[in-house]
């Protein structure tokens, strides 16, 4: 009898540890903590250090990469991620152009992917292939409206417009141009620079001659500092615009002086101390902050609420997939696909996100704050 008892609790155990070798999911986390942006890449990795590793009865494995920057390492790592891996989805590249280049193979792969990246193109216009990938910060048009609004209230007639020359710069001005039209706003200079450029003085110059009232810059991190600089420096006295991608520590630490009175249509992260409680997103918003202040002794810049979003629209969703099939097969992607692009009212730490077929981004104007810049930090500004 005793023999019987001890088979049997040997087979219970066996059995307990193949249910949780079967119910872990795995998550391939692609950063650029290296190369030409890692001012976006290490907040992104460090922001997988607040996430679950276990949500309802499953176990996550998260495995993290650096693509160096480099869109072809980040398609390797895709390929190798899908291949070897078995990966239930990803969160990454870092980089707009990274991550369209890697799309196509999680589309092919039919795996959901998680962009924490500025631009619209990852998941507009819709397809096929963008179906399968769900973009966790603000989609253009919702900040293009925040600053287009700005904008009108402010009297701006004409605007000055110069993009990063890459899928971030061009999809702003298609997304920025035509609003801004539509508002009785002229775009009447259109300029771009590369974001590894140390002068974009020519293009600045430029647009100080077309005279607008104001100009609008669509730049990431410190690099959206080098233009907005240069045109100070030529002289422009206007005010001048940028979107949520300079909403980091880099544009203040690179601008300086120069960027004082910046106009920024961005997450309310990056004010904390200025949150309303009327906010419902508030609380969810304080706790990436004070998880991130915990482990890394700063304040999370914008790039790490991609990363956290992403954790929390798979949080939601994984018990769901679940429900229709086992971690690493065809059915359980397939569910997770369809319940990320379900997710309705949930709070985010940039707000409320409310997916569907055709909106993969799926946040508005609620987690949204025009900001400017004052004494070198970022505060509210008047609407």
């Amino acid at each position: 009898m005793q023999i019987k008892k001890i088979v049997l609790a040997l087979s219970g155990l066996a059995l307990a540890a193949s249910m949780s070798v079967q119910a872990q999911v795995k998550i391939g986390v692609i950063a650029s903590s290296t190369g030409a942006i890692p001012f976006v890449g290490i907040p992104q990795k460090n922001a997988v250090t607040l996430l679950p590793n276990k949500i309802g009865d499953f176990s996550v494995e998260y495995l993290v990469f650096d693509d160096a920057s480099d869109p072809t390492q980040s398609v390797q790592l895709a390929k190798k991620l899908l291949g070897e891996s078995k990966i239930d989805a990803l969160i990454g590249p870092s980089g707009s152009g990274n991550a369209m280049g890697v799309l196509g193979f999680m589309a092919e792969g039919q795996t959901p992917m998680l962009a924490p990246v500025g631009t619209s193109a990852v998941v507009l216009p819709m397809d096929d292939k963008k179906r399968w990938v769900f973009k966790t910060h603000p989609n253009d048009d919702v900040i293009s409206e925040g600053l287009v609004t700005a904008m009108t209230k402010r009297g701006v007639k004409t605007v000055g417009f110069i993009g990063r020359g890459d899928p971030y710069g061009e999809n702003w001005y298609k997304t920025f141009a035509p609003m801004a039209e539509k508002a009785g706003i002229k775009v009447v200079a259109n300029e771009r620079y590369g974001p590894k450029d140390t002068t974009a003085l020519a293009q600045a110059l430029k647009m100080i001659a077309a005279k607008p009232d104001a100009m609008m810059v669509a730049g990431v991190g410190a690099d959206a500092a080098m233009p907005h600089s240069q045109l100070v420096e030529s002289g422009f006295k206007g005010p001048i615009f940028q979107t949520h991608g300079a909403a980091s520590g880099a544009f203040l630490q690179i601008g300086a002086k120069k960027v004082e009175g910046a106009l920024i249509m961005g997450p309310l992260l990056v004010v904390p101390d200025e949150i309303p409680d009327s906010v419902t997103s508030k609380s969810v918003t304080l706790d990436l902050i004070h998880g991130y202040e915990k482990h890394f002794n700063s304040k999370p810049p914008i790039f790490a609420a991609g990363t956290y979003d992403a954790g929390l629209l798979l949080g939601r969703a994984i018990p769901l997939a679940g429900k229709k099939g086992k971690p690493g097969t065809q059915e359980f992607r397939n569910a997770l696909r369809d319940a990320l692009e379900d997710t309705k009212e949930m709070k985010a730490s940039q707000g409320i996100i409310n997916m569907s077929a055709k909106d993969h981004s799926g946040y508005d104007l609620r987690g949204q704050v025009l900001i400017t810049v004052k004494d070198g930090k970022f505060t509210r500004a008047k609407d």
